[in-house]
Parts: structure tokens; C-alpha cells; sequence
């Protein structure tokens, strides 16, 4: 797991980040991203669970439209969840999508193409389309392979403590600290992700990294290092 810092959202944090980058690479629809989507090395995908959002926001001023979108979605997030409940390999994951989801996903697509030319364009159900139509080929790029997700949510949910914990403190102090706060983020996130004890992880590398090669210090990372 791995975090970064930069100042501000514009487009030379990612570039510099992703700069060698190559294979899937899965975002929401912020802008800055989709410069990515133009490269032939980068597959770019949206998020699913941001697509659904918005027909979810209207509901209460288009009730039976949103809620044929929002049945849609379920369906596919139905055949997500048989698919991680009977253990599917990617490659069974990747043959059911495309038997199940792909023809959901073409109906859906053409409805929203219908839909938005009788809306306006600033109501909810607007909105909802327009997120979805320039979006929609990348929004489809999780059928591509097996082992990608419809959506983002993993990571959603790995930044939710740190959005919290942002409120709560407020500020970094500086952008070293904001830096520094990203690597041990990075660090910890790695932890738990690999069923790692934090503290007795950092307890052992504090122990043995000033006799540590600095050429192996990947030995020392949660994932490599023996307890």
C-alpha cells in the first residue's frame, strides 16, 4: 500500500508519480486523470460505485428513473457478489462478467444516452447522466480482466481513517510533515494489509536497521520482514 503527498490537486503530482507507470490504473472521474487514459501503456477505469452515486442523490426528484438506474447497478454489483462468494479465479471472474454484466452494462449505457436528452442538464437526473456518458468505455474496462474491481471502494476505504483523521488535527504542520505522514501511512497500511503487528514491526526494524545493508532495505519492509 503506498501513500503520497503533494501540494494542491493539480496534474504534476500524478505525472510525476505514475511517470514509468504501465497496466490498470482505476480512479474516480476527477479531471486531472484522464490524461493517463490517452497513453497506449495505461488502461484507465473509472469508478462504478461514483457512477451510482449520483442517480442515488436523485432519487428524491426523479424517483422511478433513478430507481430503474439504481436496479441496474445492482445487478451488477449482484454478480460481483456471487463471483467473491463462490471464490471465483479471475479468469471465471472474467468469463461471468462477460455472459452477465456486459449486456447489463450496454443497456444501461444506451438508457442513459436516452435519458439525458430529456432531462435538464442541471436537474439531478442531469447530472447523474452527464458524470456517466464520457465516462461510460472506461466505466466498462473492469471487464477487461478478472482480477479488476468494478470499483475503487478498497481504496476508498483505506484513505477513510486519514480523511477523519485530517478533521481531527487538522494540519501536518508542513509539507515535510505531510510528507513524512504519507510514509508512515504507506508503512501501516502496508501492516495491515499483510496481517502485520504495526508496533512490533517498527520495534524490530528500529532493532536491526543500523546494521542493515542500504542496498536491501526492501528486506525490511512489513511484507518481507521475519518477526
Amino acid at each position: 500500500m503506498f501513500f503520497d503527498y503533494n501540494k494542491g490537486r493539480s496534474r504534476e503530482g500524478p505525472a510525476k508519480l505514475l511517470k514509468n507507470f504501465t497496466g490498470y490504473l482505476q480512479t474516480d472521474g476527477y479531471k486531472v486523470y484522464d490524461s493517463f487514459g490517452d497513453k497506449k501503456t495505461i488502461t484507465h477505469l473509472n469508478c462504478m460505485a461514483h457512477a451510482r452515486r449520483g442517480f442515488e442523490k436523485a432519487l428524491d426528484y426523479d424517483k422511478a428513473r433513478a430507481e430503474y438506474a439504481m436496479g441496474m447497478f445492482q445487478k451488477l454489483y449482484d454478480i460481483e457478489r456471487i463471483a467473491r462468494e463462490e471464490n471465483f479465479s479471475p479468469g471465471q471472474r472474467h468469463a461471468l462478467r462477460l455472459d452477465k454484466s456486459l449486456p447489463i452494462l450496454n443497456e444501461l449505457g444506451k438508457w442513459i444516452v436516452e435519458t439525458y436528452k430529456t432531462v435538464l442538464p442541471k436537474s439531478p437526473m442531469g447530472k447523474a447522466t452527464a458524470y456517466c456518458i464520457p465516462r461510460w468505455d472506461k466505466l466498462m474496462n473492469y471487464l477487461k480482466d478478472g482480477s479488476l474491481e468494478i470499483d475503487n471502494n478498497f481504496a476508498e476505504n483505506a484513505i477513510r481513517p486519514i480523511a477523519l483523521g485530517r478533521k481531527n488535527y487538522l494540519f501536518a504542520g508542513s509539507a515535510r510533515g505531510a510528507e513524512r505522514a504519507a510514509m508512515f501511512y504507506s508503512f501501516f497500511g502496508t501492516c495491515k494489509k499483510n496481517d502485520v503487528n504495526p508496533f512490533e514491526w517498527l520495534k524490530k526494524v528500529l532493532e536491526v536497521i543500523p546494521q542493515h545493508k542500504v542496498n536491501a532495505l526492501d528486506e525490511l519492509l512489513p511484507q518481507n520482514l521475519k518477526l
